[in-house]
């Protein structure tokens, strides 16, 4: 009896530990279902449903053009999931002698018997992602290790897996490399700097989902989003020009072993920069983009700001260009501090306009300090009405700030003004003093730096940028002509007189600095040369500046280290484009929308045509054999079209005929290949060349 009621007592306390462990297990369940359901249900989806973002295609950054100046191009890792639903060990065994020797002679670097071995100790260990090697390989390459055995059965039967990269390519290697810009590592950060940052919302296009549920051990797609591909950005550069401007800047830079330096190529009408070149020195000795000076370095620039007081004080009328300054013997005082001109001996008497020319300090400090000292306010309000005091707020991100100091400021003092009128005191970037000139080349209209011109989707247009007025007049178009009149003498008669052009005429102004040295001195050591202007002067269609900064071998001037290196760009330019009368921008074109339109050719054909479609024609008395013919809103205007003995010539553009005419009668050896007009030649244009030379010519 005893025995049997202690059976019923453990029982009982059994049964009761039990049902309490199970209402507190109910208790648990539902407090979890109430307060946390909605955790668990994620947790669940998480484990039976798998979100996988597709990457869609980053845009390519094209030239001008349309080639391509930076692109995507995937890359593949070749991977193998050793569990693979239809991967049976009757297919792998019967496969895998010969998938180990098309891997061996595919990446060369592992013998057969190796692949072999590890892919089998692969199957045992049940990998599912198995790394079949760690080279990437191209597109190509893929589809070439699709076909191979286990492989071309696909993921399902034969567990083939390629994971995709993409990688940033440079077609051009460095050219304009700091402007097209660079991504970070990880790429969910876009663009570091450059372009590629400036618009890597446009760039980076929209992510697709593919959501796959787990169905008896498989993943199985139910539904996806397709990623949608990011836009192309059609840039302003010429790879051509950019290549010329490049070139020749390296050599400067090589030569006098400078510091840095850049050059920058401006199309007048528009602001479209054609090149854009940035190079600095490294630690090797070796020149390389390493910053985009151009846009981001803002110095004093020294005598290339000797226009804007100019402008000044021919807007005001304070002078006249044939005013006589006295410049005496090279120098003068303002209170205890000496201004020098560089000229030994000074040049005594000179008019206002040869004060420009030879870019003399006492003179252009003279004109300022005598006309605004009382009231400098009026000055740098001139100044400030430029627009000289504003960043450009180009796109591209780093750039300079410029200083123009006003009257009251902390650091104004009495000889603020007459140091501030040959451009000390005060700092611009290459690209805003580019701009400013550029502007007086465009009749007094400033424009916007340009860098992009259409954003394009698949090969359409989906956006084009239309040029950006910053100033719509800077000054009278008087004042305009004045110093236009002034930029071309110092050319033709002044401080830049070795880069004079006898096909051409140049416009522009030489800049020799010295650099500050972070304090209040300057190091008279180092300097920054400057040159600065527009060609062809008589109608501009270009404008350029070049800035050397701290060339080293005792060689500083403006108008050898900087002047040679604009020259050598403006005649490539001039060269390639042979005729700048055939031209046109594309305000010119837009003009000449109603008018035909012509490369260039006989002026005896030309005028037929013309006349038959009852054209008004100006220039019909241009003594010419070939003339260029240039489309205008209510008439066409004629043009003596030369072709300078020993040079290559242009002939883009121009019919078959015409063109072989020209070349044979210089002496080429012509050879055409296709038909209608020449797109390419086999020999640059601007070129020398010898008799006999054979030239290909491209027709389409």
């Amino acid at each position: 009896m005893q025995i049997k009621k202690s059976i019923i007592l453990r029982f009982g306390l059994t049964y009761i530990c039990l049902s309490v462990l199970a209402v507190v297990i109910l208790g648990k369940a539902v407090y979890l279902r109430v307060a946390h359901g909605e955790e668990w249900e994620e947790l669940v989806e998480e484990h039976t449903n798998k979100d996988i973002v597709i990457d869609a295609n980053r845009g390519d950054i094209l030239a001008t053009d349309n080639r391509k100046l930076a692109c995507s191009v995937p890359s593949y890792r070749i991977y193998m999931d050793m569990r693979a639903h239809g991967l049976t060990d009757e297919v792998f065994n019967a496969n895998i002698d010969s998938l180990a020797l098309m891997l061996s002679r595919f990446y060369g670097d592992r013998t057969s018997t190796a692949f072999k071995r590890d892919l089998k100790q692969a199957r045992v260990k049940g990998r599912r992602y198995y790394r079949v090697h760690p080279r990437r390989i191209s597109f190509t390459e893929l589809k070439k290790v699709r076909e191979f055995p286990i492989f071309r059965l696909g993921a399902n039967k034969g567990g083939f897996i390629a994971k995709k990269y993409e990688n940033r390519e440079l077609p051009f290697g460095e050219l304009a490399a700091r402007t097209v810009g660079s991504l970070y590592a990880e790429k969910d950060l876009g663009g570091r700097f450059g372009l590629e940052m400036a618009y890597n919302y446009r760039l980076k296009g929209v992510a697709g989902i593919s959501t796959r549920t787990r169905v008896s051990g498989n993943w199985v797609e139910e539904e996806q989003v397709e990623p949608v591909d990011g836009n192309d950005i059609v840039t302003t550069i010429d790879i051509g020009l950019q290549d010329v401007a490049e070139t020749a800047l390296l050599q400067q830079l090589q030569r006098h072993k400078a510091d840095h330096g850049c050059a920058v190529l401006m199309e007048v009408a528009t602001g479209k920069i054609r090149a854009i070149a940035n190079l600095g020195r490294t630690s090797t000795g070796k020149y390389i983009e390493k910053y985009n000076y151009a846009i981001g370095e803002a110095t004093e620039p020294g005598s290339t700001f000797k226009l804007a007081s100019m402008i000044v004080a021919l807007e005001d009328g304070v002078v006249k260009l044939t005013d006589s300054i006295q410049t005496g013997k090279g120098y003068c005082y303002f209170y205890d501090r000496k201004m020098t001109d560089s000229h030994r001996g000074g040049f005594g008497k000179l008019s206002v306009q040869q004060v420009f020319e030879k870019s003399s300090n006492v003179g252009i400090s003279k004109i300022i300090f005598d006309n605004y000292r009382a009231n400098p306010r009026k000055f740098v309000n001139r100044i400030y009405e430029m627009g000289l005091n504003k960043p450009l707020g180009v796109e591209i991100k780093g750039e300079g700030h410029p200083l123009i100091k006003y009257p009251g400021d902390k650091t104004w003092s009495g000889v603020t003004l007459p140091w501030m009128s040959i451009g000390y005191e005060i700092k611009q970037t290459p690209l805003q003093v580019l701009t400013f000139y550029n502007a007086v080349a465009n009749n007094g209209k400033m424009v916007k730096p340009m860098f992009v011109e259409a954003i394009q989707h698949h090969g359409e247009n989906v956006e084009e940028m239309e040029p950006t007025v910053l100033n719509p007049s800077i000054c009278s178009l008087e004042t305009i002509e004045k110093v236009h009149k002034m930029l071309v003498g110092v050319v033709e008669r002044g401080t830049a007189g070795n880069i004079r052009s006898d096909r051409y005429l140049i416009a522009g102004k030489t800049g020799t600095a010295q650099i500050s040295n972070e304090t209040t001195s300057y190091d008279d050591k180092k300097h920054q040369a400057s040159f600065v202007g527009y060609f062809p002067a008589d109608r501009p269609l270009y404008s350029c500046i070049v800035v050397v900064n701290a060339p080293s071998k005792n060689v500083y001037y403006a108008n050898v280290v900087a002047g040679s290196v604009f020259k050598q760009i403006a005649d490539r330019v001039y060269a390639q484009s042979y005729n700048h009368d055939d031209v046109e921008t594309e305000y010119e074109v837009e003009l000449a929308r109603h008018q035909p339109y012509s490369k260039g050719g006989k002026k005896e054909e030309i005028l037929t045509v013309l006349d038959e479609v009852g054209v008004m024609v100006q220039g019909q008395e241009v003594n010419s054999e070939w003339i260029s013919a240039s489309a205008r809103e209510h008439d066409v205007t004629l043009q003596r079209k030369s072709f300078p003995k020993g040079i290559v010539p242009n002939v883009r553009g121009m019919g078959a005929k015409d063109a072989v005419s020209i070349l044979e009668n210089m002496g080429f050896n012509v050879v055409l290949r296709g038909v209608g007009r020449v797109v390419q030649q086999s020999i640059s244009a601007g070129q020398n060349y010898t008799k006999g030379s054979t030239i290909y010519l491209s027709l389409g």
